[in-house]
């Protein structure tokens, strides 16, 4: 086995800790980086300090931004009494895709799963039951994962979220698009069936 000089290996070290990259893909991306000009590599370098030193959570979403409010709380033209929960912040981009959604968010950060430790109090959920009690909001829209432990969440926050006036919905699972219904496990084909509407 080929020892590396000491700067390669805490560069590999650093890049396994990146998640999906193992040894094999880590030592590519150093070898990229030392091949890289130095002009590539202290870019590199800049964006990470910069996403570390200016990216911080909105105080009203928990989405992550470089301003405060974010820029879906701070937005005129958003309905900010409709709010849909995402478990990660990375979820909010697969929602905005679709163009039909004018509301804003709440960011989670996890979902509730007792065999990892992660309880409620794990989430971020006391500013949205601020957000609600506030009377700031008139739909909640859950739209955590459809996992076991998204739907432990959504069933937690429906629960904690039960006010007079106040409309909590869940988004539709079931067969998506292009797929073969053959090939559908139990619990999405059951989603799929409770979840029909009328043509």
């Amino acid at each position: 086995m080929s020892k590396f000089a000491e700067p390669m290996v805490r560069l590999i070290d650093s890049l396994k800790k990146l998640p999906g990259i193992g040894a094999k893909s880590a030592q590519r991306l150093a070898f990229h980086i030392l091949r890289s000009s130095d002009e590539d590599a202290e870019g590199l370098a800049a964006a990470v300090r910069d996403v570390k030193a200016k990216l911080r959570l909105c105080s009203n979403c928990n989405n992550i931004t470089d301003v405060d409010p974010c820029v879906y709380c701070s937005s005129a033209t958003r309905n900010q009494r409709m709010v849909c929960v995402v478990e990660e912040p990375t979820n909010i981009a697969a929602i905005e895709k679709t163009k039909h959604f004018n509301g804003v968010y709440h960011v989670l950060h996890g979902s509730i799963s007792p065999l990892h430790g992660v309880g409620p109090d794990q989430l971020r959920i006391s500013n949205l039951m601020r957000r609600v009690d506030d009377g700031q909001v008139d739909e909640v829209i859950l739209a955590t994962n459809p996992t076991i432990e998204g739907e432990a969440t959504a069933t937690y926050l429906s629960g904690q979220l039960r006010r007079a006036g106040l409309k909590v919905t869940r988004i539709a699972m079931g067969i998506p698009v292009g797929s073969d219904i053959e090939y559908a496990d139990e619990i999405t084909m059951l989603k799929a069936m409770e979840g029909r509407r009328e043509l």
